[in-house]
Order: structure tokens, then sequence, then C-alpha cells
């Protein structure tokens, strides 16, 4: 019986210990199969931490090497609302927080203590509850060193009396793991709104990590972001319960790569000279825009381009639809200016010379049922006379003379009717239709400027290449991509577009040209005291819903100096000037000083002839010249 007890007793013994091994088996291989994959990703979580490394958005420099937009480090400010919420040693410890943080962040206590309120979120794990939420961006190094004594010191300010050791340490852990920052970077201009439409602005794009990066929108910033950029560097590492990182546990680490340098063509002091004298001309002639550029002729480098209003790249959210980059991106009619594209064909064609005479019907040109008109009665002038005293009819009937299809091979040519390519957002090609699409009124239309529309750019562009012996020159903005070490990574050149007009018919158009600035031309206030001027007025009247509107104008005047040696061409275009609208009077004075100044900038030689003719002219007691 004894025996047989004690069989029983071994067997539920040993049933117990097999049914123990059997639940503990069972246990191990839930952890190390069933839920591996869950646990080890929870202990990652825990244990280990992805670092990222922002890389260093590259500067946008002016041809000076002068910084146009950089950045600065700064710090994002977070709380980990799930170690707050996790621990039981302070119980008041959000608003002991709150009360330390707000006078430093410069936040209300609330919203720190809305940020510190843990969230549960489903992941592919379960549930779980949020370990960051920002308290403030932008906080600058010197604060947050401030913000982490102020974190060490908090200790002290607890009662801990009575308390273990343990609870000692988790306390210190508390302050040193609820509040962090994550490493980001600020972007300034410090020129203000010098140039703001040309460089652009930038936004925080999407964060894919703690820190979020920068995105341009619109400008340089923009249309340059992927070389500005650079690529962001991380490090995969353990850290301690105080989410202190272990050097010793780095499993990755990715260095940042910065972002390059953009170096423009554009000139912080020719930009702030072209600024100065438009912001100038907006309060004389209360224009509701006004646009300038300044552009070398030989290479198409742009050393100044403005539009007003502009806005400051660094305050974005004050930007207005008013202040986009009107030389760009809007298209109008050119007006007289126009008639340097029909005038040069035709000198080019040889259909006409500069002394062909050609009948201005005393201001009134009745042609395929419509009447064209002169802002004068003018009789019977030469070719050279219908430029310098800009005549609609005149260059209506060269136009004629040149030929429907002529006229539009040239204009394309010249670049309108497609984009110049400057690396701008936002460029409008203009309108040009092709001859099919031309009214039998057209022919005479388009040569004075009406039935066309271009871009304040085009128009430049076209004058530069009549400045540039006929070659049209692809408008050049950047000049080099670099490192931060200043390595240059990429090298742009002046790219010759197309030879639109002979060399011949070049030095004709411009002898007709150099007529305009002068007491016989359209544009007296725009001549230079030291240099011959070649230029051509604008004076287009505006259209809305296809009709005309009496007293809305388009007024402008684009001249390049020396006039036999170009070295610089100025555009100035208002809208809608209140202070009289021919463009020889308004833009006129414009054009003079933004050259005088810029000529004494860049050093530019006077015209020998004309200095010899004025110093005659002073020697015998004569009144200065300024065209011949």
């Amino acid at each position: 019986m004894t025996n047989k007890q004690q069989i029983q007793r071994a067997m539920v013994l040993l049933i117990f210990f097999f049914a123990a091994f059997a639940c503990l088996g069972w246990r191990l291989l839930d952890l190390q199969v069933v839920r591996h994959s869950k646990l080890l990703a929870e202990a990652e979580r825990r244990t280990e931490r992805k670092i990222w490394q922002p890389a260093k958005r590259g500067d946008i420099l002016d041809a000076n090497g002068n910084p146009l937009a950089t950045s600065i480090p700064v710090k994002t400010v977070w709380v980990n609302p799930a170690v707050i919420a996790g621990q039981n040693i302070l119980p008041n410890a959000p608003q002991f927080f709150a009360r330390a943080l707000a006078p430093l962040l410069q936040i209300d206590e609330a919203k720190i203590l809305q940020q510190m309120q843990p969230r549960l979120r489903q992941t592919t794990n379960g549930v779980s509850t949020n370990q960051y939420a920002v308290l403030k961006r932008q906080v600058n190094e010197p604060l947050w060193q401030q913000i982490q004594a102020t974190l060490k010191t908090l200790p002290s300010y607890v009662d801990t009396r009575g308390w273990k050791k343990s609870d000692l340490r988790a306390l210190t852990n508390l302050c040193a793991s609820a509040i962090g920052a994550d490493s980001e970077q600020m972007r300034i201009y410090p020129n203000g709104s010098l140039a703001g439409q040309v460089i652009g602005f930038v936004a925080g794009s999407d964060a894919t990590n703690h820190a979020p990066g920068l995105k341009g929108c619109d400008g340089i910033e923009k249309s340059f972001d992927d070389k500005l950029s650079g690529v962001d560097g991380w490090r995969v590492t353990e850290v301690d319960n105080a989410q202190r990182e272990r050097a010793s546990g780095r499993d990755e680490d990715v260095t940042a790569r910065d972002g390059l340098n953009v170096m423009l063509t554009l000139d912080g002091a020719v930009q702030h000279i072209v600024e100065s004298a438009l912001a100038e001309a907006m309060v004389k002639h209360t224009p509701k825009s006004i646009t300038g550029i300044v552009m070398r002729p030989r290479t198409g480098e742009i050393l100044a381009m403005a539009s007003l209003p502009n806005y400051d790249p660094g305050q974005p959210k004050t930007i207005v639809s008013d202040a986009h980059n009107r030389v760009i991106n809007d298209i109008v009619e050119p007006g007289s200016t126009f008639k340097i594209v029909v005038v040069s064909g035709a000198l080019d064609k040889k259909v006409v010379q500069l002394d062909d005479k050609f009948d201005c019907e005393m201001g009134h040109f009745a042609f395929a049922g419509r009447v064209l008109h002169d802002h004068e009665a003018l009789p019977i002038e030469s070719v050279k006379s219908i430029i310098m005293k800009s005549s609609n009819i005149g260059a209506a009937k060269i136009g004629i003379k040149l030929g429907e299809q002529n006229l539009y091979d040239y204009a394309w040519d010249y670049g309108f009717g497609q984009r110049t390519g400057i690396p701008l957002p936002g460029e409008a090609a203009g309108l040009l239709y092709p001859v099919k699409k031309w009214s039998k009124v057209s022919i005479a239309q388009i040569p004075m400027g009406h039935g066309v529309a271009v871009t304040r750019l085009q128009m430049l562009y076209a004058m530069g290449a009549i400045a540039n012996d006929g070659w049209l020159m692809r408008p050049m903005l950047v000049s080099r991509l670099q490192q931060r070490d200043g390595t240059v990574v990429q090298r742009y050149a002046p790219e010759r577009v197309r030879k639109v007009i002979s060399d011949d018919a070049d030095k004709k158009i411009i002898e007709a040209l150099k007529g305009v600035p002068t007491k016989e031309g359209t544009a007296v206030d725009a001549a230079l005291k030291n240099y011959v001027v070649a230029g051509k007025t604008g004076t287009a009247q505006k259209a809305e819903g296809g009709v005309y509107v009496s007293g809305k104008y388009i007024s402008s005047f684009i001249g390049f100096f020396p006039a036999d040696k170009p070295e610089i061409c100025i555009s100035v275009v208002m809208d809608e000037p209140k202070e009289g609208y021919y463009g020889g009077k308004v833009c006129g004075p414009v054009f003079r000083d933004i050259a005088e100044r810029c000529a004494s900038y860049l050093n530019i030689p006077p015209d020998p002839n004309l200095m010899a003719t004025n110093a005659l002219a002073t020697a015998s007691g004569n009144k200065m010249v300024r065209n011949p």
C-alpha cells in the first residue's frame, strides 16, 4: 500500500514538473518565436534612438561673395509625454516642468501643459503613448543652454527628505529625459527685402524626423532647392534611462552632407542702386508697380532685377499677391519698344535703309478697316526718324514692307513667344501668335507693339542682342555652385542662343537708337553726361477685357551704354504711372539715375568722343551736351 501511495505521489510530482517545464517551454517559445518581432521592436524603441543630423542649407551669395541668404543653427525643444506619464515619483510633474519652462520659452503654462498630455496612438505593435510633442521651434543655442542648466537644477527645488537613493536617481533622470531638443536651422536674409523676389523664401517641409527641414518656395530658393538642401545625416545608438547616448552602443553613423552654395551674377550694390531708384520713382509717380533690370549684354549676366512692390523673404507670412516678380511673371503689350524688332529686321533684310522716307500721314493712317494714330502729327519721316520720334504709322508701314512671315520670324528669333530659360520659377512665355492666326490689321499693329505680349525680361533680352552685335545671349543669373570651403562644383558659362541680325543691320539700328535720348527724340531725359546712350521708349495703352482703357498705360525705357561699346543694358517699366505716362518722361529719368550710379560703381570708362565734345563746349562757354 505504501509503495502504491509513493508511486502515486511520484506521478503527481512528475506531472507537476512536466506541466511546469511545459509552461516554461511555451513561455520561451512565445517570447523567442511567437512574439519575437514585437518584443524586439519594443526593446529597440526603449533602448535605441535615431538621432538626426540635419544638413546645413547652402548659402545664396551675390557676385562678390556677400551672403544674400544663409542659415544659423537653432533647436526644436520637445517634451516626452510618455516619460512624464510613466513616472510615479513626482505626481505634479507636468505643472513642475511647465512652471520652470514657461518664462524661458515665453509660452503660457497652459499651452505647455497641453503639449505634455499623453496621447494614445495605434501602432503596428499595439497602443503606445506619444513620446514627442514640440514646445517651441527655432530656439537659439544660448537659450537652449540656459534651459539645460535650469533642468539640471530642478531636483534641488523638490522636497526629497526621506526619499530612497533610487528615487533620487529617478528624479534626476526624469529632469534629463522629459525635455529634449533636436538640431535644426533657421533661414535668415541679412539684407532684408533686397532682391527678395530673386532669392525667394523657404518654409518648413514635412518632417521625416523630429526636426523639420527647409523647402524653397520661390526664387532661387525653389529653383535650386535640391542643390541647397544637402542630405541629412543620422546615427542609431543605444540610450540609457535618461535618454543619454551610449557611444559604445552606436550602430550607425552617417555624416550629413551640407548643401551647396549658389553664387549669383547679381551684384548687391547694383541691386541696391536699382531698388533705391525705383523706390523714389514709386513715390513720385505712384504707379501700380515698377520694375528695373540691369544686364551685361556681352554675357547675359543679370546684375540686378527688381520689382516693386517687393517682399522680405525673412517674413513669408507678410507676402501679398502683388509682390510677385513682375519681371518674369507678368506679360504686357510692349508698345513702341517693340519697334526695334521690325526696324532691325527690315534693315537686316535690306528692304529699307536708315534714310528711306515714309509718309506718316500727319498722325492718321487708315489700314484694313482701322485707323492708326501717332502721338503727334508727323509728315514724311526717315526710318531713323521713325525710331527717334517713335512713329506708329512709320513702323506699321515698315512692317507691311517687311511682310508677315519675316516679321514673325524676327520676333521669334529675338526670343518672343518663348521662355528665356532664366533659372527662376514662374517665367511666362508671352504671346506671339503664328501668322495663320493674324488678322488683316496684325501686320500694322504688331510693329508698334500691339497684338503681342511680352515679359519685361524678354524686351531686355531683345535689346541686349542689339547691344551685342546681333547675338542673343541667354539671361544668366547663377554663375556657379560651390561647396562650403569654396570648391567649385559646377560653373555656368555665358551662352549664345543665336545670331538674330547681321553686323551691318546691328550698327544701323544702334545709330537710330542713339537719336532717341536727344532733343529730337522721345527720351532726352535719359541722356547721360559722359556716355552716348542708345535706347527706345515705350508707351502702351493697357487693355482690359479685350478693350483698350483710356488713361491706363505701361510706360518703359530700355537702353544701353556706351552705345558703341555697350557695358550694361537697363530696363525700367512702370505700370499706370499717375504723374505723366510717356515712357521717355517717366522712365527716362529713372534710367539716367540708375545708369549714372552704375557707371560710377562699375568704373565704366566715359565715351572719349563725348568727353572731347563736352570739353570743347566748356572751353567755349557753351552748355555741355549729352548724346550728340
